[in-house]
């Protein structure tokens, strides 16, 4: 049951990640991908949040806290594409936003982590 779980919220993650990361890429132009950005940062946050509230805070159903952060969020965040468009940004000489994108993600994204982290805490 627990897989049904974590398969249906991963469903609604998958969705907002390509609804964000698209959105934000229409938004923003340039070679810089600002839509992975976002959704990995955001997706940090997301995480740290609800970690934090669902073990510290609120005590749910184990069921549902890993349907929402190992489903949703799972299936939310971008790793693997970060890493690809970071790839293909040096392999196309950006070497420059290349080592920015690897740069602010990690920096932007432990901060992101953090920041749910004392948010969770703060509720």
């Amino acid at each position: 049951m627990r897989s049904l779980w974590i398969g249906v919220a991963g469903f609604f993650g998958a969705i907002s990640r390509y609804q964000i990361e698209g959105w934000v890429s229409r938004q923003a132009k340039g070679a810089f991908p600002w839509g992975t950005f976002i959704v990995n940062v955001s997706g940090c946050f997301l995480l740290g949040f609800l970690i934090t509230l669902l073990t510290e805070r609120v005590l749910p159903h184990p069921n549902i806290r890993m349907a929402l952060t190992v489903g949703f969020v799972g299936a939310y965040t971008t790793f693997s594409t970060f890493a690809y468009e970071t790839l293909r940004l040096a392999e196309d000489g950006a070497v420059r936003l290349a080592l920015t994108n690897v740069l602010a993600s990690v920096a932007l994204g432990i901060l992101a982590a953090w920041l749910g982290t004392v948010a969770g805490r703060t509720l």
